[in-house]
C-alpha cells in the first residue's frame, strides 16, 4: 500500500493543473515529487531550499497575492521551527493557506529528535482559526487534501503519517464518525490510532468515535455519544478517553469544554513528553508511549473500570 505522502505529490500536481489559484511551496523535502509539475507550472511550484522561515513567509506572500498556497515539509520544520512566521505571516496578516506536514510524531526514528514533532497540533492550538486534519489512511489523506485546498481562504493543517489503518473510511473534513456503539464510555480514536483502539476495545461495552478532523472539535458528536442531555438530568458521569498520535492531552481541553455542563471525566492518551534517545523503530516508539494494543486496553479499562465490561 502506498503512504499518505505518496499521494501528496500526485494529488497536488492534479490540483495545480485544475486550479490556477493553487501554488506549492517546498523546502527541498518532497521536491522530487513535483519535477514535472514544476516544469509545467514554474511560477506556482517554488522550492526555497532549506530555509523554513522563508518557506512559510513565501506561502503567506502568495496568499496575499490571491493564490492558495500549499506549504510542505517535515512537521518539525513546518510548525515548530518557523512558528513565528506561521503566527504572524498567516495569522496576523489574516491570510489563509494549507500547511501539509510529513514525519508526524516519530515516523523517521533514524532522523533523531530534530525530525520528531509530537507537539505540532498542541502548538497550533495556541493560534486562532486553524482547521486540523489528521487522516488515518492514504485514501482519507487524498480526500482531506482536496478539502483543504478547496476551503476558500481558510488556514488548514494536514498531518500526514506513514502510520496507517488497514482501510480508509469515508471522511467529510468536519465530523467525527461512529464506528462502534456501547454504553460504558466513549473512546475517540484520532487518525492512525483507530486500528489499535478497535483492537484494544474489542469485546468491551464502549462507543468508538473516529476523528480525522480534530479542529474544529466535533462537540456535537461527543455530546451525542455520551448522552450528555440525559446525563445532565440524571447526574450520570460521562467518561471519555481521547487517543491521539501526538502529544498526550492535546484534545482533553476541547473534550472538557464540550461536556462542561455535565459531570464527566476525560483521559488523554498519546505521545509522552520524555525524549526516547534510543531511536529504534516506529513500533517501538508506539509501545514505549503506551499506544500499542495491549497497553491501550490496560489503560482504557483501568480508567473506565467495570463500566467498560460487557
Amino acid at each position: 500500500m502506498d503512504t499518505m505522502r505518496d499521494r501528496f505529490g500526485p494529488v497536488l500536481s492534479r490540483l495545480l493543473d485544475e486550479d490556477p489559484r493553487v501554488a506549492v511551496v517546498l523546502a527541498e523535502i518532497g521536491a522530487d515529487a513535483f519535477t514535472e509539475a514544476q516544469r509545467k507550472h514554474p511560477d506556482r511550484v517554488i522550492n526555497v531550499g532549506i530555509r523554513e522561515q522563508l518557506l512559510v513567509g513565501t506561502g503567506a506572500g502568495l496568499a496575499l497575492a490571491g493564490l492558495r498556497p500549499v506549504v510542505h515539509t517535515f512537521a518539525s520544520f513546518l510548525v515548530e521551527r518557523p512558528f513565528e512566521q506561521v503566527k504572524l505571516d498567516f495569522g496576523h496578516q489574516g491570510v489563509g493557506g494549507v500547511l501539509v506536514s510529513a514525519a508526524a510524531s516519530f515516523d523517521w526514528p533514524a532522523g533523531g529528535f530534530t525530525h520528531m514533532s509530537p507537539g505540532d497540533v498542541a502548538l497550533l492550538d495556541t493560534l486562532d482559526g486553524w482547521t486540523v486534519h489528521v487522516p488515518g489512511h492514504p485514501d482519507e489523506a487524498e480526500t482531506l487534501l482536496r478539502h483543504a485546498v478547496a476551503a476558500g481562504d481558510d488556514k488548514v493543517y494536514v498531518r500526514l503519517s506513514v502510520q496507517s489503518n488497514a482501510r480508509g473510511l469515508p471522511v467529510d473534513g468536519a465530523r467525527f464518525r461512529t464506528v462502534r456503539e456501547g454504553r460504558g464510555g466513549v473512546v475517540i480514536a484520532v487518525g492512525p490510532m483507530l486500528d489499535n483502539v478497535l483492537a484494544a476495545t474489542e469485546g468491551l461495552d464502549l462507543t468508538v468515535l473516529y476523528a480525522t478532523t480534530v479542529r474544529p472539535f466535533d462537540e456535537e458528536a461527543l455530546r451525542r455519544a455520551t448522552g450528555s442531555d440525559t446525563a445532565a438530568d440524571t447526574g450520570a458521569v460521562a467518561d471519555v478517553v481521547v487517543v491521539e498520535p501526538y502529544l498526550a492531552g492535546t484534545s482533553t481541553a476541547a473534550a472538557n469544554d464540550a461536556l462542561a455542563d455535565v459531570p464527566h471525566r476525560v483521559l488523554g492518551l498519546g505521545v509522552g513528553r520524555a525524549e526516547l534517545r534510543r531511536y529504534g523503530q516506529i513500533d517501538e516508539h508506539v509501545a514505549a508511549h503506551g499506544l500499542d494494543v495491549r497497553s491501550l486496553r490496560e489503560r482504557i479499562t483501568g480508567f473506565l473500570g467495570a463500566r467498560a465490561l460487557v
